[in-house]
């Protein structure tokens, strides 16, 4: 008899270490660079890419998995009669997740798709539970409910220091409230329920500063805090100093501060970062 198997897509930004501690398979998202296509993976690092892109002729595009790719792995997965959980971005950034849908329904095996209605490192830490949940047995049941609270539980904040990756991208009008010509404007919005909603926005360094002088505030009157994750796109100086401060109200916690993948950079352009957390309450 099978166990369950995790599987997600290569926008959840985690530490290799950690994918291969828990046997988590990725299937990689692609970019296309001035015509030539790359693997979301190993490959192509986070840092690597942003020196092709700052050269590019033009915004390099991103596309989902073939279905293909999917019906494959869940075929390999399920050959010994092993049941998927498979864990995803939000349908709203991609077309990943009906991809991994249409083909649960191509292969033999028994599969469950699930659209965490979230991305990066959010959803690093609903796979990661997942697959921990998994080593030890846990039913499909038990991991879901364990795993849709996490995601109900869970914030994901994003900042960005140009809307024109953005803009040229079409993902601007998910962003709600941002119709603006300035586009060298700063911006922090909350990823909520498949939507960029803006919380703050401003010219200069300090609209970053003063909102994470906010989020501090609302995470140490948490007290249910479990995870924090740090991501960026580019150069990292400015989250080594909000890892710090915020090592430092939760120093029991193992603070995760990585470069975020190619796909999700490629939309939020250079010297982006997000902020994530998981608390028992929020």
């Amino acid at each position: 008899m099978g166990k369950l198997k995790i599987v997600t897509d290569s926008s959840a930004t985690m530490k290799p270490s950690l994918r291969d501690q828990y046997d988590i398979h990725v299937v990689p998202l692609f970019v296309m660079i001035d015509g030539t296509v790359y693997a979301d993976d190993e490959s192509l690092t986070g840092e690597h890419f942003m020196e092709m892109m700052a050269k590019a002729k033009k915004l390099p595009k991103t596309s989902q998995p073939p279905i293909g790719e999917f019906v494959n792995l869940y075929d390999e997965l399920g050959a010994d009669g092993s049941e998927i959980l498979s864990i995803h971005m939000s349908e709203t950034l991609s077309g990943t997740v009906d991809a991994a849908r249409q083909a649960s329904n191509i292969t033999k095996s028994k599969v469950t798709v699930i659209d965490t209605q979230t991305t990066d490192q959010s959803l690093a830490f609903a796979v990661i539970r997942a697959a921990q949940l998994a080593q030890e047995g846990k039913s499909s049941e038990e991991v879901l409910a364990e795993i849709q609270h996490m995601l109900k539980n869970t914030k994901l904040y994003i900042g960005v220091s140009t809307l024109e990756n953005l803009v040229k991208g079409g993902r601007i009008s998910r962003a709600k409230g941002l119709l603006s010509s300035i586009l060298s404007i700063r911006v922090v919005m909350e990823f909520k329920n498949g939507d960029l909603l803006p919380i703050v926005k401003g010219r200069g360094a300090k609209t970053f500063n003063k909102w994470f002088e906010r989020l501090k505030n609302e995470l140490k009157n948490n007290s249910t805090v479990k995870k924090i994750g740090i991501s960026y796109a580019g150069g990292k100086e400015q989250c080594e100093k909000y890892k710090n401060e915020l090592q430092e109200l939760f120093p029991q916690l193992e603070i995760y501060l990585l470069h975020t993948t190619p796909i999700i950079a490629t939309h939020t352009g250079k010297d982006a970062f997000a902020i994530m957390y998981y608390a028992d309450q929020v």
